[in-house]
């Protein structure tokens, strides 16, 4: 069973998809769940080691992840709504995402998971990502 249908370009997650991953402090990627890399379309050897916005889709607003990585370096977890790219395609997907930062052995790394928004608030974000630069 797949944890998300297509809707025109975009894949809609299933109430069971959680997508995880987890970047070190340059926001390279280290780990990767089966559902993040079905839902992106990599497999885990493309994702490992490649910078986490190899997702990042063009109408995401730079303002979005100024915010997140401010928040998480001060040591603070972020929540919202993004917009990312299927890796190869004219697809995308829409995920609510609480990011947090994670001490081990005196480093920083960063855990990000991510689940389905809900229809209302994907059309909130839309229309407040256009507003941002």
């Amino acid at each position: 069973m797949s944890i998300y249908t297509l809707k025109g370009n975009e894949r809609v997650l299933s109430q069971q998809a959680f997508l995880v991953s987890e970047t070190d402090e340059n926001g390279i990627i280290l780990f990767a769940n089966d559902n993040f890399c079905e839902v992106a379309g990599y497999t885990i050897n493309e994702l490992i080691g490649k910078p986490h916005n190899i997702v990042r889709h063009p109408d995401m607003p730079k303002a979005a992840f100024k915010d997140l990585w401010e928040t998480v370096k001060h040591g603070d977890t972020w929540t919202g709504f993004v917009k990312n790219s299927v890796k190869n395609s004219s697809e995308y997907y829409w995920v609510y995402a609480t990011v947090y930062p994670v001490l081990r052995n005196g480093k920083r790394y960063y855990m990000s998971c991510r689940k389905k928004p809900a229809e209302d608030e994907i059309s909130l974000s839309i229309s407040l990502y256009k507003t941002l630069k």
